[in-house]
């Protein structure tokens, strides 16, 4: 590696945002295969066999046909903003991962690296603040398409969108003082402790109920089932993406997976530890260390995913006053009363 010049800020840059690329995208087919096959397990029914062995091969063909399928424009459309709509949906699901680390700061020739393209000791509340973006590219598709069916998606996903960011703001407020910082690496580092040499001190341990009303939340924010108002085909048709065909609709397909992906991420880092390994002394492999801290992450990323996947083919859609209520009767209530209480117990400890 001592041909590689990691001095140059430059080029720490392109290979960062060619990883936090390749990342999302290269699993994606197999994300969205896992996916299938296992609301087929969970559903008792069969789920892509055809396609390679055990279906692998299928979402490749499915891009193949996105890819190659008839471009459609609908005639009441507004163009420019109905073209940039996917893009800007895909680029909001992306930038959250750019102040996500994979992997602790290591030295390179002597150069310490940082495994973030957008490095800064405000990391959660970056990344926090771009997962807010992604409903506003929701927005200008149901706007830019023309369509009541599409309106009324995408004012639900930003209704949505307010009423459980409030306790998902209240909540990382709550974690943010537990942890005193907002840095990622310092949040990984406080949770790699244990009680007793036992319990790891994961935020989801230390703070149950917090993690809980995150979890719900992140749910509702990326309009996963049973909070998929913003679609809702049995109401709305297809909601926003109604009139979005072909790559377009693959776009916004994409993006709500990686959507999932940042959530997931943001969920470990607060409360599963980040990338640590709990009970693991890894001195002694101190040159492997990088690698074992991605495997962690991405291995604690799968289950998160597995839990998307299986919420989804096991609850049913709530009804849309439900969803409503659930944030401001019940969600925000607690968020803040678990706040006020953890500020007196930090101040009086």
């Amino acid at each position: 590696m001592n041909f590689i010049d990691f001095s140059n800020p430059f080029l720490q840059l392109a290979i960062k945002i060619i990883v936090v690329l390749l990342v999302p995208l290269g699993t994606l087919p197999l994300i969205i295969h896992v996916e299938r096959r296992g609301a087929g397990f969970i559903q008792n029914r069969v789920g892509p066999n055809r396609v390679g062995p055990f279906g692998l091969l299928q979402p490749l063909a499915d891009v193949v046909k996105f890819m190659f399928k008839e471009e459609a424009l609908p005639a009441h459309v507004r163009p420019f903003f109905y073209f940039i709509a996917p893009a800007l949906a895909l680029l909001l699901a992306l930038l959250p991962l750019a102040g996500i680390p994979f992997f602790g700061p290591i030295e390179i020739s002597g150069v310490q690296v940082f495994p973030e393209i957008f490095r800064t000791e405000l990391g959660i509340l970056y990344v926090f603040a771009a997962t807010t973006l992604g409903p506003h590219a929701l927005l200008l598709a149901g706007w830019a398409s023309n369509n009541k069916y599409t309106v009324l998606g995408s004012i639900r996903a930003c209704a949505q969108m307010m009423s459980y960011e409030l306790s998902m703001s209240s909540v990382v407020v709550t974690m943010l003082l537990v942890y005193n910082s907002q840095d990622f690496h310092v949040m990984s580092a406080f949770q790699n402790n244990t009680w007793f040499g036992v319990v790891p001190m994961w935020g989801l341990f230390m703070q149950p109920v917090a993690a809980t009303l995150f979890l719900v939340g992140i749910f509702a924010e990326s309009n996963r089932l049973p909070f998929d108002l913003a679609e809702g085909e049995s109401e709305l048709v297809a909601g926003y993406h109604l009139e979005y065909s072909s790559m377009k609709f693959a776009m916004f397909f994409m993006a709500e997976y990686i959507h999932v992906i940042g959530l997931s991420m943001v969920f470990i880092f607060l409360f599963l530890g980040g990338y640590h390994v709990p009970w693991v002394d890894l001195s002694s492999v101190a040159n492997f260390v990088p690698l074992i801290q991605v495997a962690s992450l991405l291995g604690k990323t799968a289950l998160m995913i597995w839990l998307f996947i299986w919420v989804r083919w096991s609850l049913p859609r709530f009804r849309y006053d439900h969803l409503m209520k659930l944030g401001w009767n019940v969600m925000l209530p607690l968020s803040l009363v678990n706040f006020v209480i953890t500020v007196f117990y930090l101040y009086l400890v």
